[in-house]
């Protein structure tokens, strides 16, 4: 178990290290911060004083390693726009979007599991084609659209719902269903395919024939193993959410790390794209890391490399 944990913790090492240089090289293409940050009547002195004073002067692989270097230590210097440290501006604004996430985990799991158990208990039947087409929706729907449909629907049409702002439930049910559109096709299709092995085994059939109620069957003691698979994946669908809130948050205007790494991204402030980013990637990879770690827990035969 310790060589099996140690091959996964390397791999989640070597996957940040990965990520934090696509960030930083990515993060600089999308020009100079300077032409934000001075007027365009700024002397050349003052242009290259500053581009000394941000370390921008220097070549690109050593503004990386002096990059890594403080991030280890949670230094990722200081935002050029907000004029503040870039990773305590990310952790003001990750309450919020962690609170994003679980709504939409939430509302996806909410509508899967139901949606799931259905199409496999009428395998074959019209509830079964309903759940699968409703599960391919979920797919070809990106956020972006669903999230610009449920504005116009139920904000602009019904008035029923706020279309943007934070604070209020009123105003986080619009893109937690936006973001938790996705993940529903798949969560369905984990469902339905648990349940569908669950209810062709032994020991549900032993269930009926002894009178059991159908309705106990499915929904306690099928269920209960069915969902087994979806919860050891919740934590990768947690963590997607957190990394895919970026869209969401910027068309809801909801005041999380997405929107302020797009807005940094708009600004050329380098530190907070760099701390965003990268920290919603080191939240991905150690979730992956413990999906890992449980199912090697589970099967000896992961855990062993088989």
């Amino acid at each position: 178990m310790s060589g099996f944990f140690i091959r996964r913790l390397l791999q989640g090492v070597i996957s940040i290290i990965g990520a934090s240089m696509i960030i930083f090289v990515i993060s600089r293409l999308s020009g100079d911060p300077i032409l934000m940050l001075l007027p365009n009547d700024a002397p050349t002195s003052m242009i290259e004083e500053t581009r000394r004073n941000l370390g921008l002067d220097r070549p690109l692989w050593v503004q990386y390693l002096i990059f890594a270097q403080n991030a280890l230590v949670g230094d990722f210097g200081n935002s050029y726009r907000w004029k503040m440290p870039a990773l305590k501006l990310i952790l003001d604004r990750l309450p919020a979007t962690i609170e994003l996430a679980m709504c939409g985990l939430l509302f996806s799991v909410a509508v899967a599991v139901p949606v799931g158990v259905m199409s496999a208990v009428h395998r074959g039947g019209w509830i079964d084609r309903i759940g699968r087409v409703f599960a391919m929706l979920g797919q070809a729907m990106p956020a972006f659209w669903v999230g610009l449909l449920l504005i116009l629907v139920f904000a602009i049409k019904l008035n029923w719902l706020p279309a943007f702002g934070h604070g209020s439930w009123s105003q986080l049910v619009l893109p937690a269903i936006s973001l938790g559109w996705y993940p529903v096709a798949a969560q369905t299709r984990i469902v339905r395919s648990a349940m569908l092995d669950v209810l062709d085994s032994d020991h549900i059939r032993l269930s009926r024939a002894l009178g059991t109620p159908e309705r106990l069957i499915i929904w306690k003691y099928a269920l209960r193993n069915a969902a087994v698979p979806l919860l050891t994946m919740l934590g990768v669908y947690f963590a997607a959410m957190l990394g895919g809130a970026f869209v969401v948050e910027t068309i809801f205007a909801w005041p999380g790390v997405g929107r302020t790494v797009v807005e940094a991204v708009f600004a050329r402030d380098f530190p907070v794209v760099q701390a965003g980013v990268l920290f919603t990637s080191i939240l991905f990879v150690m979730s992956n890391l413990l999906v890992d770690l449980s199912y090697g827990l589970v099967d000896p035969r992961i855990r062993n490399g088989r």
